[in-house]
């Protein structure tokens, strides 16, 4: 089985071995599609691109990281250490070919049957599972531009992690629900008709001091 990554040591990159020639005017009034989004800066920042538009969300807080981190080992708890599928966090990078999009989410879990669509460098397709964490950059973004995103690109289950209310949505896509579920206490884990567990999300979000 391919290795998972972890967000503070491996994570697939983004056009490693291409040049970062990068023309700020361009991209800002041509229509930006993923490959666009290959010689993009090296800088820290994301670089997505939505309906042809680019968007670009600053470096990560720390707070942000810690949660990414909780959320991502217990994750490779349930679904990756069983042989379930795989479990990538970023930095990584998902492309939806047809509309010639491309997105950098926080974490993504690819079932066992559907390992094809994970390349060298980034998925190519619909990840079974996509986990955003809201930040005050962010917040607007996840909850409808990428939420559409995700639901009209064949995404099964999108998970949004609200740190300040420490709750997680799910929208459950493959079932058909155009409304969220509100987890605050215990996250079950289930895609379709599997079920894989729970995440108690009192490991998930750091304490304050």
């Amino acid at each position: 089985m391919t290795p998972s990554l972890h967000p503070a040591s491996a994570g697939v990159k983004l056009a490693r071995h291409l040049p970062r020639r990068y023309n700020v005017q361009r991209m800002a009034t041509s229509r930006i599609t993923w490959h666009d989004l290959l010689v993009a800066p090296d800088d820290g920042q994301r670089y997505e691109a939505i309906g042809g538009n680019l968007y670009v969300t600053p470096a990560p807080s720390i707070r942000h990281q810690v949660i990414s981190g909780n959320l991502f080992e217990a994750l490779r708890r349930l679904l990756y250490h069983p042989g379930h599928g795989l479990v990538l966090a970023a930095p990584l990078g998902v492309e939806f070919p047809d509309s010639e999009e491309g997105v950098q989410p926080d974490i993504v879990f690819v079932r066992k049957r559907r390992l094809a669509i994970v390349g060298a460098d980034w998925i190519r397709g619909a990840p079974d599972l996509v986990v955003e964490i809201l930040s005050p950059t962010t917040a607007v973004r996840d909850r409808k531009l990428k939420r559409d995103l995700y639901e009209r690109q064949g995404v099964a289950q999108y998970w949004l992690v609200d740190p300040d209310a420490q709750a997680v949505e799910v929208w459950d896509f493959a079932a058909g629900k155009t409304h969220p579920e509100l987890h605050t206490d215990d996250l079950p884990v289930c895609l379709g008709e599997s079920s894989f567990g729970t995440i108690a999300l009192s490991e998930v979000f750091p304490r304050e001091s």
